[in-house]
């Protein structure tokens, strides 16, 4: 089995900086690390490729800057095959849809039964990639996925969640997956697989390599129809207000007070 995960590298802090003209995020100095969700498709393309066993593959997909082969060698110590790098300047400030367009173009160069994505990224908290992607490539796709329940050559099983609810869905392969952080907890990287990961060459597909599939008006800020208006840090919340010694019939009132004064009740 032909597996496929795409990761995303991301900003390992909540002190991010906007581009002031662009708005889109300033990369330069921050520590970045593999998605959480994406991680855990990681895991679990390697679950799959154990239980399968046989000629089965996992090959790891990234869209980034150069830096961004740090990621790539991350999985592949974790016991990923193969990495495959996306990076070209014209894929700069590319919003969901060009990022799925270039993606998906990525993946079609390559064999692959089982395409697996984070439900979401953590700088950007849209969930929009990964099923952009499946309707980019005319794959069947299930989202939220929590646990596989079986997997074949033929066909996958899989648990999603949906909100006070699961669904048990069975999909035909070749399929794309929506991994949640609980779909599998991330194995650490061995000594054996790091040493493994530097020796082995990464792929670098560029706008050069894909121009053919890929026109320059579909990626990019250019092919990004998303706009934002405007970009801002979270606010500080207010000190608030203390009420001390107080019993706890009077921290009662006190509350009731406060919210019959809000309305709230």
């Amino acid at each position: 089995m032909k597996i496929v995960v795409y990761i995303k590298h991301v900003p390992d802090t909540n002190e991010v900086k906007l581009d002031p003209v662009t708005n889109t995020l300033i990369r330069d100095g921050l520590p970045s690390i593999i998605n959480h969700d994406d991680k855990s498709g990681i895991e679990a393309a390697l679950r799959i490729k154990e239980q399968v066993g046989g000629d089965s593959t996992v090959t790891v997909v990234c869209m980034g800057p150069p830096q961004a082969d740090v990621a790539l060698r991350e999985a592949l110590a974790m016991g990923c095959d193969n990495a495959v790098l996306l990076s070209s300047r014209e894929f700069g400030g590319s919003d969901t849809l060009a990022t799925s367009t270039i993606v998906a173009a990525g993946v079609a160069k390559l064999d692959y039964d089982l395409v697996i994505t984070g439900r979401q990224a953590i700088d950007g908290d849209t969930a929009q990639v990964g099923p952009q992607i499946a309707e980019h490539l005319g794959l069947p796709q299930v989202s939220y996925a929590e646990e596989v329940v079986e997997i074949t050559n033929d066909y996958i099983v899989v648990k999603r969640q949906f909100e006070d609810r699961y669904h048990i869905i069975k999909v035909k392969l070749p399929c794309l997956i929506t991994a949640l952080a609980e779909l599998a907890e991330p194995r650490y990287m061995s000594v054996a697989g790091i040493e493994k990961a530097y020796a082995t060459d990464i792929t670098v597909l560029d706008y050069e390599a894909m121009k053919d599939v890929l026109p320059l008006e579909k990626i990019g800020l250019n092919g990004s129809p998303t706009n934002v208006k405007r970009s801002f840090g979270k606010q500080a919340k207010g000190a608030g207000t203390v009420l001390a010694d107080l019993t706890p019939d009077e921290a009662v009132q006190a509350i009731i007070a406060k919210l019959e004064e809000k309305y709230i009740i």
